[in-house]
């Protein structure tokens, strides 16, 4: 029986749609070489290193690229370049500013290389963290970008058996083998905690992140303990507490503290969420701030110095950090070894939030 009119029209747009699709999806390198009346090669060198290619050719070619539709076939791409052009990353969380600043700028740098940033999030879980990293690998990402130096055991050997290139941001030490960018958060937290026995603190409390899997919190931590026995003080159980995450959680440590036979004349906070959960139920409290009791914390977070009582803080170089890892993950992919561990400055930024501790303003104020 002859098919209809109707269903001839309709046959012969569903083989002209195919014919299109597969003629779209056939364009080749070759075909984009054709059509812009150059070789094969010189198209691989404009996708590959287009800085050593003219302006005019290089516009001439991605012309016939939009003009054909193609899109270069990542996995053949890789075969070809043992690239894949992408770099893996995995930071603890993406809800701090710390983070997500250093991760804005990483990306950034890598773009303008050419290369894609594929993000993972461990929530402070090695176990997590070690199975990202191994599914980034999965995928052939070209090196690793870590935060600490603390992860899962076996994480640094399989990074050296896929011999792939990764950094440890946020953290730095003095003659760690592993390739580094970030402050040395022990000796930040000492300078710190040094500058306020120089106001006359003798009674501190500390609101510390939990260091089971934060380094860099443990390191802060020690940091503190170290400047404090060097002046012949301490610090008492009570008054050295731990939590996960969070200015509620900030609030509540800083209840716990303060309520004890002799509280502190100042409270070091670990994290900026501490910090500024700590400071709300401070002025929740009623605490004259810094006259009866400071507070200071650390990261610096945007609203700590818009708080109606702004916070005094160590600053870290995030962005920096960011920028400074992709350079180093770049230099190694150009050239094994040739980048180098950085040490970034940390910084105190004084505010309202500390001064000298009760007796010591008394005392300053009779002796004036």
């Amino acid at each position: 029986m002859a098919k209809s009119k109707k269903s001839t029209t309709e046959d012969a747009d569903a083989a002209s749609t195919a014919s299109r699709k597969t003629r779209s999806s056939a364009v080749t390198l070759r075909d984009v070489a054709r059509f812009a009346g150059v070789s094969s090669a010189t198209v691989s060198r404009v996708m590959n290193n287009p800085e050593v290619v003219s302006d005019e050719l290089r516009s001439r070619i991605m012309v016939a690229i939009e003009h054909l539709g193609w899109v270069p076939h990542a996995a053949a791409r890789a075969l070809a370049t043992q690239r894949t052009g992408t770099i893996g990353a995995v930071f603890p969380t993406l809800a701090n500013e710390h983070f997500a600043t250093a991760i804005q700028t990483l990306q950034e740098a890598l773009e303008q290389a050419g290369y894609t940033l594929l993000l993972g999030c461990s929530q402070y879980d090695p176990e997590r963290e070690y199975r990202q990293v191994r599914t980034m690998l999965e995928r052939g990402v070209d090196a690793v970008v870590l935060v600490g130096e603390a992860h899962h055991p076996d994480l640094y050997t399989l990074l050296g058996q896929r011999q792939v290139p990764f950094v440890n941001t946020f953290a730095y030490r003095d003659g760690v083998d592993t390739l580094c960018v970030g402050v040395d958060n022990h000796q930040a937290f000492f300078d710190f905690t040094t500058y306020l026995i120089g106001l006359g603190h003798r009674r501190f409390a500390m609101l510390s992140q939990n260091a089971d899997s934060n380094d860099r919190a443990r390191a802060r931590r020690e940091g503190v303990r170290d400047a404090l026995a060097e002046h012949g003080l301490g610090i008492s159980a009570a008054h050295m507490v731990e939590g996960f995450w969070g200015a509620h959680e900030g609030r509540e440590l800083f209840s716990k503290v303060m309520d004890t036979p002799q509280p502190p004349t100042v409270v070091i906070c670990g994290n900026g969420s501490f910090a500024m959960g700590a400071m709300l139920e401070a002025m929740q409290k009623g605490y004259d701030i810094p006259n009866e009791l400071s507070l200071v914390g650390f990261d610096d977070f945007e609203l700590m110095s818009e708080l109606p009582i702004p916070i005094t803080t160590v600053r870290v170089p995030s962005a920096e950090i960011g920028a400074m890892a992709a350079k180093m993950i770049l230099a190694e992919l150009a050239e094994k070894g040739s980048a180098v561990s950085v040490k970034c400055e940390a910084e105190i930024i004084v505010r309202a939030s500390s001064g000298p501790p009760p007796k010591a303003s008394k005392a300053r104020k009779t002796r004036g």
